[in-house]
């Protein structure tokens, strides 16, 4: 069993396991699997350079920006979170 760390949320890795493992997969861990690639699919071109530019001018990379964009579900802006404004 693997360490709990901040921020885990009890899933199964998503990294790739051995082929040798394929037959002893849970459901669970294929189906986050699955929907981790679902969400993580790239968009359409247009979508992906406006997030890519957007995140430029923020500092950040791609993948961060999306990834904040995914969990808090609208467009990051530059301003702290929680912070007076």
């Amino acid at each position: 069993m693997r360490e709990a760390r901040i921020g885990d949320n009890g899933g199964p890795p998503l990294e790739d396991e051995p082929e040798e493992d394929a037959g002893t997969r849970s459901w669970k861990g294929w189906i986050w699997r699955k929907k981790h690639k679902a969400v993580w699919k790239t968009p359409p071109r247009e979508i992906a350079l406006r997030r890519l530019e957007r995140a430029e001018a923020l500092g950040m990379t791609y993948r961060e920006y999306t990834l904040e964009l995914f969990e808090r579900g609208r467009h990051p802006d530059g301003k702290k979170a929680g912070g007076a404004g």
